[in-house]
């Protein structure tokens, strides 16, 4: 378990000793923080130091360098060359002594010491020290300068010295310096805080905003509270990682706006967050844990907000409801009397005068105090204090896991900090900018036609986690606004629209100004097919109205929309303005409103400081993630039985209550009817029964329903299954991908084709990043099942040049718990399908199918018209028999089977046993291994096939560098195999256009060659 830096204190003998150590411990960081910035300027320490000394406006004689730096003349002559040799100094006449030379700062030398005194006083590693803690650190600091500080101090705080001093007097006397607070931020808002005074007019909480505003007093000081508490969680990340316990600093200042956009959205609707999204999480938060208050009810009067926009309405759904649903609550203007001072009457339970005005105007919720002569005082009560374990602590106890990698963590379970948590219906996702993009397109998609009648892959009409009329909330920000994967998202999204398919997603933009000015608001605007609204994301009232607008036009519309909020960017990376502060100016709107005093305000965000102190110093004494089978378990688990149980249960429905539907579906002929098929023809006849077996099945891909696919694979499909079920998309990899993404997100089972496996290779983000990641970030709380069809690996005749005869599978086989399916034959191609579909369906796994053009429609293996490269179908009574488990290899026995073992996949196979045959007749046997999976290899299968003869000839048609037999025959050294191996592989080239492709691939000629070579050692 590892151990508290900051445990919790219980006397003043320990507060003292932790005191002093995490005094040292912030020294020594303070010291590598330094010497890591000096480093990275390029310089010395002690060049360093000697150009930090340098007064860049007054001449320095050559002669006084020693003197001004306090080191030995000696060495002062080599330091003056340097400075000089690095172009910071150059040499002068001296104006006050001609005789004598002097050093003066050059142009460059100003601008790196400016970068030097930002390294030298940086202060973010003090931000974690109280107010007695700092002073602490400056007693230290003039105990050893004195000589008085015992020699371990001297060591850690010697280096800091002039600046640590000055740091130290930070320390304010009764305004202690909060534990999660850099200064700059901080000192800002708490002084602005404490700036805004007390309100002209007490109103109660219950009562919405004086300008007619949606929101109340109540739900705009819970928005203040998500706001505070992402603010601090931010200086809380920075603190932690002060002293090495926090390894994730993204923070959300100046971004906590989204809070509003939670709070219009309901605690059901699935959100897929970008990385400053820290309001939004804990709004949600306190939305699932009701303690968001009720909205007031609609004025028949409110205005309306027009969106720059030439999308039309279309009729309103009927079942749509546009009302976000929000946690019960007390009623707006109910009495909060128990809060009031003793003495107090609830407002309600007088016998006021119908005519008098004073009393009509009283706050909803106050209370009259009568003293003893008689005289009234109107009394509003006081801001309710947060209390210990809210909701909003809860969220911060989330986020806080994450940040110091708990394996408490709800989401990932510290391996990885992100936003997420299923019962919040909050998605976990990469930090990649806008990569999370397609998959709520996908899942926008997917939610309308389950809405629609679909049924998910388990066959359960209702089977959906979300909602019927559930929106899609995708928040990104300014910078992924130019990435491929965010464009590709926006344009798929258009064309559907303008297709005709409806798909209910709200995109969410976050401007923080750092593209060109206009830039984002252009690019947005002219979407064609998505609504656009725009807002102020700095002002909680106005993003709450046009968030709400735009979440109620896409519930009704089932459409989408962007809501261009403008942010501004307060830390990391940011040189926003302090004074557009989303914290800042919700609070200007609560004191001015009358709700709320800046001292009250100031008061709960300390009290909000030290909750959350409590909970980071709680947080930290969690275990963390300790072996690898803690890390990988939800990475990919594999249940080979529950996986060959669901193929003999698929088996058994197809041979029983399925079989007339099935006969059905293949016009009274099913395909174990129709003679030997070829690899096509198997896949196509797996995908038919497939899809009868599960109703969640959907095959889509560019021109797979109107023409079958490139290769015409899916042919016919469309016919048997619908349009909903088999259905054309735009010919881009990434969108395609992503729309399997969220297919599989929202239960359904999707296949997915891609064009050419050279096509796939722009978007294996959606793999790596995405898809794989998923159950890896939710601890398999969510999972996105799905099965991707490639046509692949390269023809011997060059056909259509490299861009249709990629043969590289090495960015596919690393990708942690993908299943890469590479099958050769007809007959291993259906049960091998049948095996991917079943382990999305059972595990939730991500297979890449990968089927090898050239063997699509060849019928023969040795001579012309033997039809030995095709295959019955088997009949659905067989098919538990011939399961084909991930993993497990086919092995072929070629005369006697006892000189050579060949292992080999996809062409290679077909070429291996021609080669076979060839060197049969010499007198040689050998047995060809299929491995059929490259990811994960059949290693039991290699292993005991090479072990049987001794001598192992690995045949790759991948490249020699990042191939498949790097793979095999790293594996056999991994396990003690001692026998002799030998690789033929596909040349270190892309695939050439024609005749000239065979000679970078691999051909029969140079495995009978290869094999007469290891033979003869």
């Amino acid at each position: 378990m590892a151990q508290s830096t900051v445990p919790t204190v219980h006397s003043r003998a320990e507060l003292a000793g932790e005191t002093v150590r995490r005094i040292l411990h912030v020294a020594a960081a303070m010291r590598h923080h330094q010497d890591e910035g000096i480093a990275a300027l390029g310089l010395t320490p002690a060049v360093a130091r000697a150009l930090h000394q340098l007064d860049p406006d007054r001449p320095l004689p050559a002669r006084d360098l020693a003197e001004q730096l306090g080191c030995d003349r000696s060495n002062v002559t080599g330091l003056a060359d340097k400075l000089e040799q690095a172009g910071l100094v150059e040499r002068r006449t001296d104006p006050a002594d001609r005789r004598q030379k002097a050093l003066v700062v050059t142009r460059r030398g100003r601008q790196v010491r400016e970068r030097l005194r930002q390294v030298m006083s940086d202060s973010r590693l003090l931000d974690g020290l109280s107010t007695d803690e700092l002073a602490t650190l400056r007693d230290l600091v003039l105990k050893v300068s004195d000589g008085g500080c015992p020699q371990e101090c001297g060591a850690g705080l010697s280096h800091a010295g002039r600046n640590v001093s000055e740091w130290a007097r930070r320390a304010r006397v009764g305004n202690a310096v909060r534990v999660t607070t850099p200064h700059d931020l901080d000192d800002r808002l708490r002084a602005e805080l404490a700036a805004l005074g007390a309100p002209d007019q007490r109103r109660d909480l219950g009562e919405p905003l004086p300008d007619g505003g949606p929101l109340t007093g109540a739900q705009t000081l819970a928005l203040f509270d998500a706001q505070v508490t992402s603010r601090l969680l931010d200086l809380a990340g920075r603190w932690l990682s002060g002293f090495g316990e926090g390894y994730f600093t993204v923070e959300s200042a100046g971004h906590e706006g989204d809070a509003a956009v939670a709070a219009a959205l309901r605690p059901t609707d699935p959100a897929l967050l970008h990385a400053r999204s820290g309001a939004f999480y804990c709004l949600r938060a306190a939305q699932a844990a009701g303690a968001f208050p009720a909205a007031p009810p609609p004025s028949a009067t409110a205005a309306t907000h027009s969106p720059d926009t030439g999308v039309p309405d279309l009729p309103s759904e009927p079942d749509a409801d546009p009302s976000p649903s929000a946690p019960t609550a007390p009623e707006p203007g109910r009495s909060r009397s128990g809060s009031a001072p003793p003495g107090a009457v609830p407002y309600q339970d007088l016998d006021a005068d119908p005519g008098d005005r004073e009393a009509a105007s009283l706050p909803s919720g106050a209370g009259i105090v009568v003293d003893a002569d008689g005289d009234a005082t109107v009394v509003v009560p006081d801001l309710p204090q947060p209390a210990p374990d809210d909701a909003f602590a809860a969220a911060a106890r989330d986020v806080l896991r994450g940040i110091v990698a708990s394996a408490e963590e709800p989401a990932a379970g510290g391996r990885a900090k992100v936003f997420g948590r299923a019962d919040l219906a909050v998605v976990p996702t990469t930090s990649a900018a806008g990569s999370h993009l397609p998959r709520a397109v996908g899942l926008g998609l997917a939610l309308e036609r389950l809405r629609c009648g679909a049924r998910a892959s388990d066959g359960e009409a209702d089977a959906a986690p979300w909602p019927a009329d559930a929106v899609v909330v995708c928040s990104f920000d300014d910078v992924a606004v130019d990435h491929a994967t965010a464009t590709a998202a926006l344009n798929t999204t258009g064309w559907y629209d303008h297709t005709g398919l409806r798909i209910p997603v709200l995109f969410v933009c976050a401007d923080s100004g750092a593209s060109a000015e206009g830039w984002v608001a252009a690019t947005l605007r002219s979407r064609p097919g998505i609504r656009y609204f725009a807002a102020d994301g700095t002002d909680v009232a106005a993003t709450y109205r046009i968030a709400a607008e735009a979440a109620d036009w896409v519930r009704r519309q089932r459409r989408p929309a962007v809501l261009h909020l403008s942010t501004v960017r307060l830390m990391e990376q940011g040189d926003g303005d302090a004074a557009r502060d989303p914290l800042l100016a919700t609070a200007r709107l609560l004191v001015t409103s009358g709700y709320a005093g800046g001292e009250e305000l100031l008061a709960r965000y300390d009290e909000r400081g030290w909750q959350l102190r409590r909970v980071a110093e709680e947080v930290l004494d969690e275990p963390k993630l300790a072996s690898p089978v803690e890390i990988v378990r939800e990475l990919a688990p594999r249940r080979p039985v529950r996986v060959s149980r669901a193929v003999a249960e698929a088996a058994a429905h197809a041979a029983g209550p399925g079989a007339g539907a099935r006969a059905e579906a293949f016009g009274g002929k099913p395909p174990e009817l129709t003679g030997p098929l070829t690899l096509a023809q198997s896949i196509n006849a797996a995908l038919a029964d497939g899809m009868l077996d599960h109703p969640g099945t959907a095959v889509f891909g560019h021109e797979v329903a109107a023409r079958g696919g490139v290769y015409g694979v899916t042919e016919g499909l469309r016919d048997r299954f619908g349009a909903a079920r088999v259905f054309d998309t735009l010919p881009d990899e990434t969108s395609i991908l992503g729309l399997g993404l969220g297919a599989g997100l929202a239960g359904l089972l999707p296949v997915p084709e891609i064009r050419h496996l050279a096509s796939l290779h722009g978007a294996e983000d959606q793999l790596r990043g995405e898809a794989a990641t998923m159950r890896f970030l939710s601890r398999g709380a969510f999972r996105n099942p799905m099965v991707v069809r490639v046509p692949g690996l390269a023809s011997p005749d060059g056909l259509g040049g490299h861009d249709r005869n990629d043969n590289s599978l090495g960015a596919l086989r690393d990708v942690p718990g993908l299943v890469v399916a590479v099958p050769a034959r007809p007959d291993d191609a259906a049960p091998m399908l049948r095996t991917c579909l079943a382990a999305a369906r059972v595990d939730g796994s991500v297979c890449v199918f990968v089927e090898p053009i050239a063997l699509y429609h060849v019928r023969d293996l040795y001579t012309d018209g033997d039809d030995e490269w095709t295959a019955e179908y088997a009949e659905p009574g067989t098919w538990a028999d011939r399961h084909v488990p991930i993993g497990r290899a086919r092995v072929y026995g070629i005369g006697s089977a006892e000189d050579l073992t060949i292992i080999t996949f996809g062409n290679g196979v077909r070429m291996s046993l021609r080669a076979a045959a060839t060197l049969a007749g010499e007198g040689v046997g050998s047995r060809v291994v299929d491995l059929r999976w490259l990811a994960p290899l059949p290693v039991a299968d290699i292993i005991r096939e090479a072990s049987a003869t001794g001598r192992v000839l690995v045949v790759d048609e991948t490249r020699r560098t990042g191939g498949v037999g790097e793979g095999v025959l790293s594996a056999l050294v991994d396990t003690g195999y001692v026998g002799a191996a030998r690789r033929v592989a596909a040349l270190d080239s892309f695939v050439p256009l024609g005749p000239a492709a065979r000679q970078v691939l691999v051909s029969a000629e140079a495995i009978t060659q290869g094999a007469r070579t290891l033979l003869a050692r």
